[in-house]
């Protein structure tokens, strides 16, 4: 998966996805989604600013919020939506 094209959709949905349930630290989203720290940091702040995560400042994780939960289902349907149409582009 690393080598191949992810949009940044894809990117912060697999962020979510990672973060969900119990909450993951820095280094675990960083590793399970193939970033940088640089765009780790970058792609945090944003999920956090559009209420899709939140972190646990206590217990130093990320955690996906309700809205996090919805944006990962959102983006699941649109692939299954779109990805017989993309495959064949390809």
């Amino acid at each position: 998966m690393p080598h191949e094209y992810r949009s940044r959709t894809d990117i912060l949905a697999n962020i979510c996805d990672i973060a969900n349930g119990y909450g993951a630290n820095k280094t675990k989203i960083m590793y399970g989604a193939y970033l940088s720290f640089g765009q780790l940091k970058e792609y945090l702040s944003i999920l956090i600013a559009n209420g899709l995560l939140e972190r646990l400042e206590a217990e130093n994780l990320y955690r996906t919020t309700e809205k996090g939960k919805k944006f990962i289902r959102a983006c699941s349907h649109l692939d299954e939506l779109t990805g017989p149409l993309f495959n064949r582009l390809s």
